[in-house]
């Protein structure tokens, strides 16, 4: 078998309950570009993502140095929500530099949606120093927000 190479990231992606909520909250809140929004091939979506029936709609909204999938499942019917918890396997994160922590907390909060805590200053790692908070956007899915020191 052949090496193969991994050339980049492409793309982060959360499924949403409600695309226009969220690309309202990416793009206005936290001031991310709206690339696409459109409708995909069901039969494509079928195979690709392995259920039947999946009828999506998919946003691209790209943040300084990385671009997120946000997708609206429109079917199947019996569709469930993810209920997790950091502690929990298979919980996942994205996290973004930012240069003002305290004003992205007051940003996220005037949208309507709670930091789990006020910032904390992280006190091992590379991060030694900054400060960091996490937040979750309108369908839960949780967002970590770093200044650095």
């Amino acid at each position: 078998m052949g090496k193969f190479n991994i050339l980049s990231t492409n793309h982060t992606s959360f499924t949403v309950s409600n695309l226009d909520r969220s690309v309202s909250f990416y793009v206005d809140t936290l001031g991310f570009d709206l690339l696409n929004r459109s409708f995909r091939d069901t039969s494509f979506t079928e195979q690709v993502v392995g259920v039947p029936g999946a009828e999506i709609e998919v946003a691209y909204v790209q943040a300084p140095g990385h671009r997120l999938e946000l997708i609206q499942y429109h079917a199947p019917k019996d569709r469930g929500e993810v209920v997790s918890r950091p502690c929990d396997t298979g919980f996942a994160h994205v996290a973004f530099d930012v240069d003002d922590i305290d004003l992205v907390v007051a940003a996220v909060s005037k949208a309507g949606l709670r930091p789990l805590s006020k910032p904390v200053t992280v006190n091992a790692g590379p991060n030694t120093g900054g400060k960091a908070v996490y937040t979750r956007d309108p369908d839960g899915v949780t967002i970590e927000f770093i200044q650095k020191a």
